[in-house]
């Protein structure tokens, strides 16, 4: 069963915590604990409380018993809102400063107990009718009959029509 866990606001760039989140993505939860561990930035002390907040919502939720099987399969950090500050700079100028925050999303689940879900089948691009042009005749770039005939009826311009004149006048030599 798929179980998620969602850390909202947090004082992290969404850009810092994907780094670490791409590391622990598609790997089981003991694999991905001990990465977390290990990982020298301060998003993975959040990612982690956010993996164990999962795990536990796993095994309070869904009964999964076995933590082994559990394999993180959804990591996602979408950014959130922005606090603006001002930095006050020489001759009256001001920079401003963006803490940003963002929103956390860790999905786990078991194989066995149904992670697999079914494919939907391929839907079809165009129906049938469009895409055979007139009298059964396959349609040449998917570009319509009256677009077509308007292409058809404008006069074709020459390469040697505007050869080699430019669209300014020639100023004046000085002698």
């Amino acid at each position: 069963m798929r179980t998620l866990a969602r850390a909202r606001f947090v004082r992290v760039s969404a850009r810092k915590a994907r780094l670490v989140l791409d590391q622990i993505r598609g790997k089981s939860v003991g694999e991905a604990l001990a990465t977390l561990q290990y990982t020298p930035r301060a998003a993975a002390r959040i990612v982690e409380k956010v993996l164990r907040s999962a795990i536990a919502n796993a095994e309070h939720n869904h009964q999964v018993r076995n933590l082994d099987d559990l394999r993180v399969v959804h990591a996602v950090a979408d950014g959130g809102p922005s606090m603006k500050r001002v930095q006050p700079r020489a001759m009256g100028r001001a920079f401003f400063i963006r803490h940003r925050s963002s929103h956390l999303t860790i999905g786990v689940s078991d194989e066995t107990n149904g992670a697999a879900r079914p494919v939907p089948p391929p839907r079809e691009s165009a129906p049938a009718a469009r895409q055979a042009g007139p009298a059964g005749a396959p349609a040449a770039s998917g570009a319509s009959a009256a677009t077509k005939e308007r292409a058809a009826a404008r006069p074709r311009t020459t390469a040697a029509k505007g050869a080699g004149k430019s669209k300014r006048p020639k100023s004046k030599e000085k002698r």
